[in-house]
């Protein structure tokens, strides 16, 4: 990529964050729609899981494959692919007719929406060059997920409101149509030196490790453990092929190479445990306020601020403290915070009471506000920047896995507990289980990072990265020889 001007590259930065934007903007304001989505679609709980996990398993699933494609065919080709993609997607969902097809038409939107994310933090590793730079824009990008989080359940409260659901995925449209001109005009292409190859084998054993275990934890419930016993161990055995068979490629979809950096494998856990109690926080917090609390959309948007607006505040700050000081102290603090806030639900029933149900919402917001950042930052921090969208991509699959989970585990212990013929006078005590599982998540936040964070695990990191630039360096005189 060529070096560009300090304002082109504020430019490019603020083309990657409106991809950003849209894909988190559409999941949190879908969530404001739930209980409207399923009146209107006569969705049970298990299909409004499935609106949520359908996305975000397709986008787990290829995340990787997009970083890997994007490093070897071109960011910028691949980028524009997923807004075209995204934005399609997002038309059809507008107008489908049942519940399935709109799962369907947000299968189409992940594949879109696959394309983006990593493939902008990608761009934007490589335009911002310098580590301070970089994560001040990590930062901003931080920031943008706060925007989305904040405006989320208001402009869908108010588009649901006002219209329809449907009209939540009308937001995409002009978004994703104005950043597609932008990218095609301002945003340079770029690629990784040296072409890296397929892995359709691995890429195989990743779909059906999610798709299998999700779809065991979302309709054990319902059709018992017995039915998706084998589910289960369709999962179990795409680890292990992974596990085996990644290590002996040349070139993997999944480098497990990163993960003996302790920074690396910590950011990844990280990932995993804070976006599954995001997901569930925000599946149990929508049900809650709209079925049993009575509110409608907007109203529920509403009572979400005070969740949205610290992560809208904090994210920015996360990204200085990040920058200065390295990624401990925003760790602690978020762990320590998500922890607190679920644990308070957990106890207490929170939500039973106005004061609590707003600190409960405003701990978690801060503690959500402060993790992005380090992960993102740590992720791609130190490694050989030819493998940037790979390292990119396996830190957005595993956000979007923890995302996927949390609704999917929480949503299948709420509707083993729940009683239909008396729904509002059992959803506290049901989704009781569901906060201790959130505990459990802000939990591991706090050790994972105090552990992967100190100077041993700075060292594992620097190691890696020498040994991967010399693999790589290795393989670039094989292949010119």
């Amino acid at each position: 990529m060529p070096e560009l001007s300090p304002r082109r590259r504020v430019l490019v930065l603020a083309i990657c964050c409106m991809s950003l934007l849209i894909v988190s903007l559409d999941t949190t304001a879908l969530n404001v729609s739930l209980p409207s989505m399923q009146r209107d679609l006569g969705a049970s709980t298990s299909g409004l899981q499935w609106t949520i996990d359908a996305y975000t398993l397709v986008l787990a699933s290829l995340l990787m494959l997009a970083g890997s494609t994007a490093d070897r065919i071109g960011r910028k080709r691949v980028f524009m692919t997923g807004l075209v993609l995204f934005t399609i997607g997002s038309a059809l969902c507008s107008v489908a007719p049942t519940l399935d097809s709109l799962i369907v038409f947000r299968m189409v939107q992940a594949v879109g929406g696959s394309m983006l994310n990593p493939v902008a933090m990608s761009i934007i590793t490589n335009t911002f060059t310098d580590p301070r730079e970089r994560a001040r824009a990590i930062g901003v990008w931080g920031g943008v997920v706060g925007i989305s989080m904040a405006a989320g359940p208001l402009v869908g409260g108010l588009l649901v409101d006002a219209v329809d659901w449907r009209a939540i995925f009308w937001v995409n449209l002009p978004v994703g149509l104005a950043a597609l001109l932008l990218t095609l005009r301002f945003v340079p292409e770029s690629r990784a030196p040296r072409a890296r190859r397929l892995d359709p084998v691995g890429q195989i054993l990743v779909i059906a490790l999610f798709a299998s275990l999700t779809y065991a934890i979302i309709e054990a419930p319902n059709a018992g453990f017995a039915s998706v016993l084998p589910f289960a161990a369709l999962a179990l055995a795409a680890l292990l092929g992974l596990l085996w068979y990644e290590p002996r490629r040349a070139e993997p979809l999944i480098d497990l190479r990163f993960f003996r950096s302790a920074p690396f494998s910590g950011a990844t856990v990280i990932a995993i445990g804070a976006f599954a109690a995001l997901g569930g926080f925000l599946f149990l917090s929508t049900l809650y306020l709209q079925n049993v609390r009575g509110l409608n959309a907007l109203h529920a948007g509403l009572w979400m601020l005070p969740m949205a607006m610290p992560m809208f505040l904090c994210a920015p700050l996360s990204g200085r403290l990040v920058g200065t000081r390295g990624p401990r102290l925003p760790l602690l603090i978020a762990g320590t915070a998500m922890t607190l806030s679920a644990a308070l639900f957990a106890l207490f029933d929170a939500e039973t009471s106005n004061v609590t149900l707003i600190l409960g919402y405003a701990v978690f917001g801060i503690g959500f506000g402060f993790v992005n950042a380090p992960i993102t930052n740590t992720a791609v921090s130190g490694m050989p920047r030819a493998q940037a969208g790979v390292a990119a991509a396996v830190a957005s699959t595993s956000r979007q896995l923890g995302q996927t989970l949390g609704v999917a585990v929480v949503g299948a212990v709420l509707a083993a507990g729940v009683s239909v013929s008396s729904y509002r006078e059992t959803f506290v005590d049901a989704a009781v289980p569901g906060w201790w599982i959130l505990t459990g998540c802000g939990v591991m936040v706090l050790v994972v990072g105090a552990v992967t964070t100190g100077p041993w695990a700075r060292r594992t990191a620097e190691r890696t990265a020498a040994g991967l630039e010399s693999a790589e360096l290795r393989d670039a005189s094989r292949v010119s020889a």
